[in-house]
């Protein structure tokens, strides 16, 4: 199991990765906690000369499950609150499935 802190190295490695040629510095600006683990919310920091955001593109926010470990990073074309939703449904069936494996284990002689 994650702690914050273990998916907040986690998502900054991924950022360091997407870097490419980025010239700003990439930060984490804001984390949200979710029933199932984080969102993590990253970006470009100001610049000091206009005090503003440098916009990126293609930098959706990480979803960190911290019962499985998994890290996901989202899409900017789809909503945040949906991918949300889909992922806590996934876990749902994932969850239904175990469950339904149990029991047929169970009635195995």
């Amino acid at each position: 199991m994650l702690t914050e802190e273990e998916a907040r190295r986690l998502v900054l490695a991924e950022i360091n990765d997407a870097r490419g040629d980025v010239e700003y510095d990439l930060q984490i600006l804001r984390v949200e906690a979710l029933s199932f683990g984080w969102i993590f919310y990253w970006g470009a920091v100001c610049d000091d000369q206009s005090g503003r955001l440098p916009r990126l593109g293609g930098n959706g926010p990480f979803l960190v499950d911290r019962e499985n470990e998994r890290l996901i990073r989202t899409a900017t074309s789809v909503s945040v609150t949906r991918q949300v939703a889909d992922y806590e449904r996934r876990l749902r069936r994932e969850a239904h499935a175990r469950n339904l494996a149990a029991k047929r284990a169970a009635r195995q002689p």
